[in-house]
C-alpha cells in the first residue's frame, strides 16, 4: 500500500460532528483519505471486508480509528471490542471521541486499548483542534486531537 492511501477511519453518526471533523482534517493539510463509516456495523463492515467493503484487502488496516461510542446498530465500545480481537486490527490506534462522560466509558476504552479519549461538549473548539506534524506531502507523523496525542503513526512507511 503507498503511503497515500493509507487512511483514517472515521466513525461517526453525528452529520454536525463528522463534517466539523472532516473540516479540521482539511484545515490542518491532513492529505491521508478519510473513509467514513455512520454506525458501528459499517465500520466493522470496513475494517472486516464484508457487505459492500468485500472486494478490500483485509491487510491494509487504517493507519488510525476516530471512534464515537453512542452509535447506531453497534455501540463504539462493542466495535472496538472487535478491533481488539481480530489479528489485523489489534494494534491499530484508536482514539475515542464521544459525549460520553461517563468514567465508566473512560475506564472501558482505556482498558480495551484506546489511545485517548477526546470528550465532545457545547464547545468543540479543542475537539477539532487538530494538529499534526507532517512531511511536505501532508501525510501525517503523529495526529495531536484536542489535548490527546495518538501515538499513531498515520505517515506509515512502505
Amino acid at each position: 500500500m503507498e503511503m497515500s492511501e493509507k487512511v483514517v477511519l472515521l466513525v461517526e453518526d453525528n452529520d454536525d460532528d463528522r463534517e466539523l471533523t472532516l473540516r479540521s482534517f482539511q484545515k490542518n493539510g491532513i492529505a491521508n483519505k478519510v473513509i467514513v463509516a455512520r454506525n458501528g456495523v459499517e465500520a466493522l463492515d470496513y475494517l472486516f471486508c464484508k457487505g459492500a467493503y468485500a472486494g478490500r484487502k483485509i491487510d491494509e488496516t487504517p493507519a488510525l480509528i476516530l471512534l464515537d461510542l453512542k452509535l447506531p446498530k453497534l455501540n463504539g465500545l462493542e466495535v472496538l471490542r472487535e478491533i481488539r480481537s481480530n489479528p489485523y486490527t489489534k494494534r491499530t490506534p484508536v482514539v475515542i471521541l464521544t459525549s460520553s462522560n461517563e468514567e465508566k466509558d473512560k475506564i472501558a476504552t482505556y482498558e480495551l486499548g484506546a489511545k485517548g479519549y477526546q470528550l465532545e461538549g457545547t464547545d468543540n473548539q479543542e475537539r477539532y483542534n487538530l494538529r499534526s506534524d507532517s512531511d511536505s506531502s501532508g501525510l501525517v507523523s503523529k495526529v495531536f486531537v484536542g489535548s490527546h496525542l495518538t501515538s499513531a503513526a498515520v505517515r506509515v512507511t512502505v
